[in-house]
């Protein structure tokens, strides 16, 4: 006899686009206890699990804070509806909230007016129109709405059946997907075990209810900052400065194994669950319409079933190296590594080059260590950390080079360098071998390059400093790390390549706009890095890096960056809108013409 354990629902919060899968523990007929799915489809030994999803439609209706989705709105901007910006983000839920939103929401009144219906066709006004009170109006075209009579609990844990409740079927397997249709309402999963051949159930019918459905937070519209010598220009994420140019998006997403409550446990379990993270994820990264992503921390089962499908939707071709597992002794599908897509539109595949620190860790020992002390090397330089290069060819025009008819090539390296803070001179010598890699690339071809990555590293340590200026001072205190001997000499520590840092654009601009001087705030003045790219409760500083070869390679615009403010006020990232602890970087770059020898 088939047996239901135990039902229960994995996230309390139940979120438009992320799929609902409950957990059922099944006893099976022969005493083994699973939680695999027995479904009508395919029956075991003549029995099989009947699954039925349901939406109440007898709960009150209410709108949702847009940026605080557990919070009940009372305010709505009428802006949004005459620009007929989705209605969901038109909620906000105190005057305080609008007020801090206001710089970005106004964003999404401008983006409205020249993208008509972005997600498609309008979002339907599942809460209809809320009354408004003319003597509750608030500046910049808010308004207040009626509120809801009573103390009204709005994410019950349990909610009671009451006789002639209406409930509508909506989902017939044990995965569900809420809808638009279901923001505001309560759910309910119900499974039984039926007889395959009569279809009756046997024993009791096992019920679950979510708490109420909720809109999915987008992240804040993010723009892009001209850097070219119009610092007045602004411009939208799909738009560019003109024809000739690419851009390049580095990201660390966050592993799914890395994310995890205890870790993070100010963020809500829900907007921590994968199911929710990935769409916001791609969300995000599709907003940004890059030409060519580099992404960190994607875990080799979510590369293969998640983002290159989807990404591949959007026109991306994908390329992907999973970090070596002689450490990691965990699932190797969760396994992480870097992945790069490229627009097919706008480049071809060349070449690809996987680098292996740990194969170059074993080559260093056989030549440089003494046979007593290889092991200890290894220990201290094996860490599974990998880089992946890519040799991309242009299929776009380079407008103003001298030589149009002949093949544009741009190398691309993705990086994640090893995290531990005491290992620097694992760092540098991660770093150091990748340049030295690429160094050879640059001598077989004249090509661009751009260095992508989480590198783990602050501006000012040796790491940055190498990228940087080409070299390490022989003094910089961050040496005197290297039990192994591996960095000395200093003065061999160097490479050739002309690096810069994108970001540094902001602080190398001359010019004065709002924008430009926002953003210098969000500097730091000593590196000309921005003040973080990684915001957790503990920590805060900045470890991404976009590096580009100054010779052959100009900075177009960058991608606005984060107030810090804004993102610590729910504590730190991740958040229900942010759904990693790092923040993407975007540069846009132009080729810039041939030097005739």
């Amino acid at each position: 006899m088939l047996t239901v354990l135990r039902v229960h629902l994995t996230s309390e919060i139940p979120v438009v686009g992320c799929e609902i899968t409950p957990y059922v523990l099944l006893r099976r007929p022969d005493g083994s206890i699973s939680n695999d799915d027995v479904p009508e489809s395919t029956p075991l030994h003549g029995y099989c699990v009947r699954y039925r999803w349901y939406r109440n439609f007898g709960d009150q209706k209410f709108a949702i804070c847009s940026i605080h989705p557990t919070e009940q709105a009372t305010l709505q901007c009428l802006i949004c509806l005459k620009e007929k910006v989705p209605i969901s983000k038109s909620y906000h839920c105190s005057p305080r909230c609008f007020s801090d939103a206001w710089q970005n929401h106004r964003a999404l009144h401008d983006r409205a007016k020249k993208i008509l219906n972005e997600n498609g066709a309008d979002e339907e006004e599942v809460f209809g129109r809320l009354n408004v009170s003319g003597s509750g109006s608030f500046s910049a075209g808010l308004s207040a709405v009626t509120s809801n009579s009573g103390s009204v609990s709005l994410y019950p844990t349990t909610v009671a059946d009451k006789s002639g409740e209406a409930w509508s079927e909506v989902g017939f397997s044990r995965t569900y997907t809420p809808t638009a249709e279901d923001i505001n309402h309560v759910l309910k999963f119900e499974c039984v075990v039926v007889d395959a051949e009569t279809r009756a159930t046997i024993g009791n019918v096992n019920t679950v209810l979510t708490s109420r459905v909720i809109p999915a937070p987008s992240p804040t519209p993010r723009r892009m900052i001209a850097v070219n010598g119009d610092p007045l220009a602004q411009l939208d994420l799909d738009g560019r400065i003109s024809a000739g140019t690419f851009s390049v998006l580095s990201y660390n997403i966050l592993s799914d194994v890395y994310a995890t409550s205890e870790v993070y446990n100010y963020c809500p379990t829900w907007a921590l669950s994968w199911s929710y993270r990935r769409q916001n994820l791609l969300q995000e990264i599709i907003g940004y319409h890059a030409d060519i992503l580099c992404l960190q921390e994607v875990q080799n089962d979510h590369f293969e079933e998640f983002f290159a499908p989807e990404l591949d939707k959007h026109g991306y071709q994908a390329l992907y190296k999973k970090k070596t597992s002689e450490i990691y002794s965990g699932n190797p599908n969760t396994v992480d590594g870097c992945a790069t897509f490229f627009r097919r539109d706008r480049f071809s595949h060349v070449k690809k080059y996987e680098v292996e620190f740990n194969k170059a860790a074993q080559s260093l020992t056989d030549i440089a260590i003494q046979a007593g002390q290889k092991k200890v090397a290894l220990n201290r330089l094996v860490k599974d950390n990998i880089a992946l290069i890519v040799v991309l060819e242009a299929k776009f025009s380079n407008h103003g080079t001298d030589n149009p008819g002949k093949r544009q090539l741009i190398c691309v390296a993705n990086t994640h360098v090893n995290i531990h803070h005491e290992h620097k001179d694992v760092k540098l010598w991660q770093v150091h071998t990748l340049l030295k890699g690429l160094e050879k690339i640059a001598v077989s071809a004249d090509i661009p390059m751009l260095v992508c990555g989480d590198f783990n590293s602050l501006p000012g340590s040796t790491p940055h400093a190498l990228l940087a200026n080409g070299k390490v001072e022989h003094l910089h205190p961050d040496l005197a790390v290297d039990p192994l001997g591996i960095l000395h000499p200093t003065h061999k520590i160097t490479h050739q390549l002309p690096l810069v840092s994108a970001y540094s654009s902001f602080a190398r601009m001359s010019g004065v706009s709002p924008g430009l001087e926002q953003q210098r705030r969000r500097m730091d003045a000593t590196t000309h890095e921005p003040l973080f790219t990684n915001c957790t409760r503990d920590f805060i500083g900045t470890v991404d890096y976009i590096f580009y070869t100054a010779d052959s390679l100009s900075v177009e615009s960058l991608l606005e960056l984060l107030d810090e403010e804004n993102l610590r006020k729910n504590t730190a990232i991740p958040s229900p809108e942010w759904s990693s602890d790092h923040i993407a970087l975007l540069a846009e770059f132009r080729c810039k013409p041939r030097i005739r020898r």
